[in-house]
């Protein structure tokens, strides 16, 4: 039995207690549970082999709380292939306080989530060193410039090795094919000697790392690409040793001389030229993959200049503390996030939210950090700094994405567990049937053994969910979309509704005037009367009026006995007339005649808009439409919805008319109307029970119970406002048209998933009988020299797939 103190949130009372022990006690495995509510811990006693930490964390998220756990992140050296991953993963699994471990084959990077009251980051570095891979000292969550001086230092060393396999691996073949090129043939005995020391150079420098990699599997009882490799060509050289050492036992030849035909020091050193070809064209396409949060760590402003006193000071961003002040000049990047306090300026944020157009600022608007300053200089006042800014949590959130892996891969995973082992049985059989064969023997025997044996890659099916993942992830996050990882892709590929919120997402969000109709023909005036009555209300209505007027300059006028009658309208004087406005009961219980505007006023209700009636000493004047208005673009996002074969819903809490309007105007065709903000996520419910895939289209954060509810929530927010953690999928701009090109995106990206996949099973399931030899009979053979080629083309082709995403555009609509 093991013991285990768990850290718990959320409890409030001794109830909160007995519920999570009754919870524990149902997992199987778990002989005691007992909650110390003054501790807020857990204390279980549980069988190890029946049950895990990572389950007894949901057991406790099952009950409605959480347990306090860490995650980390750090790069591991020495990651050639999906099983280096699994065996990671594994010795990370079995340390003890480890709830879940990912180890990313495209970046080397391990994921961990551990409970920080029994381990501690330094023990799974420690774990990781012990398992025969290396961490770098000055490891990191955050370490992308480790990773990529991690990725640099790997490609230099595959270049040098590269290098001498192709010079010393093509002096080789020359020498063995000189037959080829019409020459005579060279002195037979020095000419074998010679091959012999090239390729001993060649199979002990360049192919020294295939070795190290093999121990260490070996160390450990396991096997991994390497072990493949190494046995391949140690095959290929040991057996050309033998021939040119013990030349008498091959074919009654007496010197190496005669059995020359017999050495395959050309197969050895080839195939190690094409691997290291291969990784290397596999590691520099690799770095590329990561390309996306390198830009976005690029965008973070190196100094700010802050008020010190009376003095304006140039310091590291990183001193930058909340509540400093802030001066920003043209061409310069905001530093932090913060709001502005003086000056006004046009600020580029398309690097964070993909919009072109640069937003004007100006006293009281918040500025994101990263963003380009464009023409004008402001101090604004730093509000988030370091981690808490919009671009640490995007970077945060993209790391985590890309650290995921797509459930379509788990299958791809059991099977490179168990990949190395059955294709070394494979080429054991293959080796065996050969030397039996009739006309067989040791030499075709010892081809095949090493074809299959080269030929197999486990590499293709590592790499092929993660470097899509990343790539797809940080194409999205270059178009401020930020796509919470591999489930959410897999999710996107099945929806079938898309049910958006009305106010803040299809609308602004904010009223504003749609059509004034004056009973005189003069709008103008009408306005002027109007927003001079409304210029000190507080209702967003009133608010609307007054900045209609400003927009259009008109002036307004002294108002005076200002009176409010809540949610019906207000009086006030203005030029010595008694000002009414408000809704028809309003007006009506103060004698007005309302029958001259109320078939205008019905029109305007039609057209979902709110009809504001005005009158002077008792006489009607004319009414002005007030509406959300319909954000624009909106009506082209709904087509796009329907083409990609999703139907819309409008959920909203306004009225039926209002409602129905709206839809009207954007192309949605279904819409649930007078709904209270805490039922959204049961008419989200509703709708999955009569069999939808639900995808959620809200503001992140009034929303966020239907956010949670559907299968995948969209969140759109407005830059600074943006609640990163809210949902699947993040818009960081409120262009609708992002969630169109979110879920797209994740369509394209489970695609290529799907694809690389394909092409790793395929290529193992159709390589590996045809390097054994089944096609033998049709004349059908396949050397060690091509299973390498082909072997390095495939994870080659994998990655390069992948990479195709970075060229993705949003379709067009």
């Amino acid at each position: 039995m093991k013991r285990l103190d768990l850290p718990i949130e959320g409890m409030h009372c001794a109830s909160c207690a007995a519920n999570i022990e009754r919870r524990l006690r149902r997992e199987p495995g778990v002989a005691r549970a007992a909650v110390n509510f003054a501790t807020a811990t857990a204390t279980v006693e549980y069988d190890a082999a029946r049950t895990e930490i990572a389950r007894l964390i949901g057991a406790v998220a099952d009950a409605g709380y959480a347990v306090t756990t860490h995650a980390t992140a750090f790069p591991v050296e020495g990651i050639t292939c999906a099983a280096c991953a699994a065996r990671i993963e594994h010795v990370l699994r079995r340390k003890s306080g480890v709830a879940a471990a990912s180890v990313n084959v495209a970046t080397a990077t391990a994921t961990v989530t551990y409970l920080p009251t029994l381990v501690t980051p330094a023990d799974l570095h420690a774990a990781v060193r012990d398992a025969g891979y290396g961490v770098p000292v000055a490891a990191q969550p955050e370490a992308v410039d480790l990773q990529r001086e991690r990725a640099e230092r790997e490609l230099r060393s595959l270049r040098r090795a590269l290098a001498v396999a192709l010079i010393l691996g093509g002096v080789v073949f020359l020498i063995s094919h000189l037959e080829m090129f019409r020459v005579t043939a060279l002195p037979a005995l020095p000419t074998a000697w010679l091959l012999f020391a090239l390729a001993t150079i060649v199979q002990f420098g360049p192919g020294w790392r295939f070795y190290v990699g093999a121990w260490k599997g070996l160390r450990h009882l396991t096997a991994d690409m390497n072990t493949l490799i190494a046995l391949g060509t140690s095959a290929a050289w040991g057996y050309s040793t033998a021939v040119l050492l013990l030349p008498h036992l091959f074919m009654g030849a007496h010197d190496a001389g005669d059995a020359l035909h017999l050495l395959y020091f050309d197969t050895s050193v080839v195939i190690i030229a094409l691997i290291l070809l291969g990784r290397f064209f596999e590691a520099r396409a690799r770095s590329r993959t990561s390309d996306a949060i390198r830009t976005l760590m690029g965008l973070q402003a190196k100094t700010a200049r802050i008020m010190r006193g009376d003095a304006m000071v140039e310091v590291p961003v990183a001193q930058v503390g909340p509540g400093d002040l802030v001066l920003v000049r043209p061409g310069e990047t905001v530093p932090v996030d913060g709001e502005v306090v003086e000056g006004r300026s046009a600020v580029d944020e398309s690097m964070l939210t993909g919009e072109s157009i640069p937003v004007e600022k100006g006293p009281g608007d918040a500025v994101i950090g990263a963003t380009l300053n464009r023409t004008g200089a402001f101090t604004f006042r730093a509000r988030r700094v370091g981690a808490d800014t919009v671009l640490a949590q995007i970077i945060r959130l993209v790391e985590q994405a890309q650290g995921g892996k797509a459930p379509v891969q788990r299958l791809a995973d059991r099977v490179a567990g168990i990949f190395v082992p059955i294709v070394l049985l494979i080429a054991l059989g293959t080796l065996v049937v050969w030397l039996l064969l009739p006309g067989g023997g040791l030499a075709p025997a010892m081809l095949h053994f090493v074809a299959v044996l080269i030929i197999a890659c486990p590499c293709a099916l590592g790499l092929a969910t993660p470097t899509a993942i990343m790539v797809g992830t940080g194409r999205a996050a270059e178009m401020g979309i930020l796509i919470k990882g591999g489930e959410v892709l897999e999710r996107a590929q099945a929806l079938t509704t898309v049910v958006l919120d009305k106010t803040g997402t299809i609308t602004r969000g904010e009223p504003a005037v749609m059509a004034i109709h004056a009973l005189d023909g003069d709008a103008a005036s009408l306005l002027q009367l109007a927003a001079s009555a409304e210029r000190g209300s507080e209702h967003p209505l009133g608010e609307a009026i007054v900045r209609e007027a400003q927009a259009r300059d008109v002036p307004l006028l002294p108002a005076g006995d200002f009176a409010a009658a809540p949610g019906r309208g207000i009086s006030a004087m203005v030029r010595d007339r008694r000002l009414l406005l408000g809704n028809a009961a309003f007006l009506r219980e103060r004698g007005v005649p309302l029958a001259p505007l109320l078939a205008t006023a019905d029109a305007m209700v039609e057209q979902g808009h709110t009809p504001l009636y005005i009158a002077a000493d008792g006489a009607p004047l004319g009414v002005i439409a007030v509406a959300d208005p319909v954000r624009p673009g909106v009506a082209g996002v709904i087509a796009r919805f329907h083409q990609l074969g999703l139907r819309t819903v409008l959920l909203t809490g306004d009225h039926r008319r209002v409602a129905d309007a709206v839809a009207r105007d954007v192309g949605i065709h279904r819409v649930v109307a007078d709904v209270l903000p805490h039922h959204k996520a049961e008419e989200v419910k509703r709708l999955q029970e009569d069999g939808a895939v639900v995808a959620m289209v809200g503001d992140g954060i009034n929303d966020a119970p239907a956010l949670a509810q559907a299968d995948i929530g969209v969140a759109v927010g407005s830059g600074a406002d943006v609640a990163l953690e809210a949902s699947d999928i993040t818009l960081i701009g409120d262009d609708l048209s992002g969630v169109v090109t979110g879920i797209d995106l994740s369509r394209r990206t489970l695609r290529t998933i799907r694809q690389n996949l394909f092409w790793a099973f395929f290529y193992n399931v159709l390589g590996i009988p045809i390097a054994a030899g089944v096609l033998a009979p049709l004349g059908i053979l396949l050397s060690p020299i091509l299973a390498a080629a082909a072997m390095a083309f495939s994870s080659v082709f994998v990655v390069s797939n992948s990479l195709r995403l970075k060229g993705y555009r949003p379709p067009e609509g």
